[in-house]
């Protein structure tokens, strides 16, 4: 007892000194942790949290929230990628470990640590950005015949100065064809304006409002204008038709089927036909795969002049696993797998796969289990034939899991659709976890 009391402190500098977010819940959901770094990501204070469950709290997006589910599943989740906007209406980023927490069989809670990547996500969605060069055509690294349609159509877009959306999942490029766009019209390197979009606070409107006193021809790029609410929208609409024909350039850009988000009342359709003179889709990464190698081996050759490195390429089996994986969050998704795995090579020059992230790794496998037919569970390497135990139970636990990733960890559902009762597939899911 007088040790524990001792490391006491310690233990509470370690928690709100570290550079991760740390919340723990009870099995109610209630918030029994909640560090300062937390705090900083989320915005809520603890006192907030104490008196309600997270259950209530979060209810608007429980299927979301990685606490909830590892409470439901008794499963833990790694390295979940997850944005959202916080109590003061910012969009964060995270990446989430959450474990379950157990005292002997019993679930007493679950126990979250949240990593911000929040301005490695801005970063990213500027890339070249780093290099301290403009983001003009002619270093916008693409070969597809997708991209050179995409940036022949954004040229002439540039060169009629009309409005335009573009228009593209996130992690797309979205702002490389923005910022081209805008060099292609303008010689200012400076006149270009990012706007990214918040739900709950009029910070677009007053930035634009400020910029249009300074008489500068300007080019705006509003970025996912459908996270404007609707009445910001209307406002946004009605400050842009004011503008003087041709001034401006004037960029907005959506991540989905615009009809759809003005079908979903996301998008407002007065906005949407403002900024349709010209429309251009960007296609996504998986749709585009020829563009993948040249992407890399560019980043690599900046990366070695600027940082003196001797990254130079991928492996032949890497290489192969990056044409052959779906990439779900675009260029994006390749900007910051490349990061990661620069930052961590020393004196290497070939990227081989052991040098690959482990989650990356898991991801990648993961999509490559979801691709085969069925009978993969019959033989492992070199044909061994796994015992019959043990390939039930390895069955069991892939089904199991995926179908509670289908039902985004509600047991209860899981449970109707496997034909068992909840208490027993909870039983089922804490065997598993044991293992």
């Amino acid at each position: 007892m007088n040790n524990a009391k001792q490391l006491l402190p310690f233990y509470e500098f370690v928690t709100d000194n570290v550079s991760v977010g740390i919340h723990a819940i009870d099995v109610t959901g209630k918030t029994i942790l909640y560090n300062a770094k937390m705090k900083e990501i989320e915005g809520f204070q603890f006192d907030e949290l104490t008196d309600r469950s997270i259950i209530e709290l979060f209810s608007f997006r429980q299927h979301e929230s990685t606490l909830l589910r590892v409470l439901q599943t008794g499963l833990k989740e790694l390295n979940v990628k997850q944005t959202y906007w916080n109590k003061n209406g910012h969009e964060i980023t995270t990446i989430n470990d959450t474990f379950p927490l157990f005292d002997g069989d019993k679930l007493i809670g679950a126990i979250e640590f949240a990593r911000d990547i929040t301005s490695l996500e801005k970063l990213v969605y500027q890339p070249l950005r780093r290099y301290d060069e403009p983001l003009t055509f002619d270093v916008i690294t693409a070969v597809s015949d997708a991209m050179m349609q995409v940036i022949a159509y954004a040229k002439k877009a540039a060169k009629a100065k009309l409005p335009i959306l573009l228009v593209g999942e996130s992690g797309t490029g979205k702002d490389l064809v923005a910022e081209g766009i805008h060099h292609a019209a303008s010689s200012d390197t400076e006149a270009f304006i990012t706007l990214f979009s918040r739900r709950s606070t009029e910070s677009v409107l007053d930035k634009v409002k400020e910029l249009l006193e300074d008489n500068n021809t300007y080019t705006f790029f509003f970025e996912r204008i459908e996270f404007l609410n609707r009445e910001m929208q209307e406002q946004l609409l009605a400050l842009l038709q004011s503008l003087p024909p041709s001034k401006y350039m004037l960029i907005g850009s959506v991540g989905s089927d615009p009809v759809e988000l003005i079908a979903q009342k996301k998008l407002s359709k007065s906005l949407y036909y403002f900024f349709t003179s010209m429309s251009i889709t960007i296609p996504r990464l998986a749709d585009r795969k020829e563009d993948i190698v040249p992407f890399v081996e560019d980043y690599f050759s900046r990366h070695r002049e600027r940082f003196a490195s001797n990254v130079s390429k991928l492996a032949p089996e890497v290489q192969a696993l990056f044409l052959q994986y779906d990439w779900p969050g675009n260029l994006k998704e390749l900007e910051l797998l490349l990061d990661e795995i620069a930052s961590f090579m020393t004196t290497e020059s070939i990227v081989t796969y052991d040098l690959l992230p482990l989650h990356f790794r898991f991801k990648a496998q993961q999509q490559d289990m979801s691709h085969r037919e069925p009978e993969f569970f019959m033989f492992q390497q070199q044909n061994v034939v796994m015992p019959l135990d043990a390939y039930l139970r390895e069955a069991e636990s892939y089904y199991v899991q995926n179908v509670l990733n289908l039902y985004e960890g509600n047991i209860t559902k899981a449970a109707g659709a496997l034909g068992m009762s909840r208490q027993n597939l909870q039983y089922r899911i804490k065997k598993m976890n044991k293992k």
